[in-house]
């Protein structure tokens, strides 16, 4: 099994219109070989920025990387571009394969 994840530092007071955008995404995961689950977490606040991460479980790395070289993966971005200001820098990755 694999874990992916991005993190995102989001500014302050813009929270509400981060979780929006993914939850009003279509990001065609369910029609994708590999892919289990999805979730969205909201970590802590700073004072400088709130911390999120997607967390998606795969059953191998390479269903994974088969995604994102996939058309699912590319109409799932077609639309990424976010709204001003909301984002404080590009998504931090990473990837873990589950050994227990």
């Amino acid at each position: 099994m694999y874990i992916a994840m991005n993190r995102f530092r989001i500014a302050p007071g813009r929270e509400e219109e981060f979780i929006e955008i993914w939850r009003n995404r279509d990001s065609h995961l369910n029609e994708v070989p590999g892919f289990k689950s999805f979730q969205l977490l909201q970590g802590p606040s700073h004072e400088d920025h709130t911390l999120f991460a997607s967390h998606s479980i795969w059953e191998s790395e390479t269903a994974f990387i088969d995604w994102t070289k996939s058309e699912s993966f590319r109409k799932a971005h077609a639309n990424a571009k976010a709204a001003s200001g909301v984002y404080l820098g590009p998504p931090v990755f990473e990837g873990f394969e589950v050994v227990l």
